[in-house]
């Protein structure tokens, strides 16, 4: 019995944490670009802001990896519109990110593939 309810308490402690992220103080080290590829710090504020709400729990606060891989290098390896399908579609062991508006899909894809 022990054993079954330690299961269901780290289960549901694993579930919790994956929903969001804590309020990390973790700096910006990419600034993302508009339309016309100009720098906007009110983009990188949005997308660090979704990346802290959805994405850091798995991702670590500063985008070094925790459960989930490292993002700090994502635009090295990734355009923005390949990112928006990740987070969409989900790839690997990670599920499609359903909680996630295609805006602030977008809004995230570009903060991410800003970090080179």
């Amino acid at each position: 019995m022990k054993k079954w309810l330690m299961a269901v308490v780290f289960g549901s402690a694993l579930v919790l944490g994956a929903c969001g992220g804590g309020g990390d103080d973790a700096s910006d080290d990419g600034a993302a670009t508009d339309d016309a590829g100009e720098t906007t710090e009110e983009t990188a504020s949005a997308g660090e802001d979704i990346y802290k709400s959805n994405c850091a729990a798995c991702h670590g606060q500063d985008l070094s990896g925790a459960s989930g891989p490292a993002l700090d290098k994502a635009g090295a390896t990734y355009g923005a519109d390949e990112i928006v399908d990740i987070i969409q579609e989900g790839t690997g062991s990670m599920p499609a990110q359903k909680q996630v508006s295609e805006e602030d899909a977008k809004t995230l894809a570009d903060w991410l593939a800003e970090k080179k």
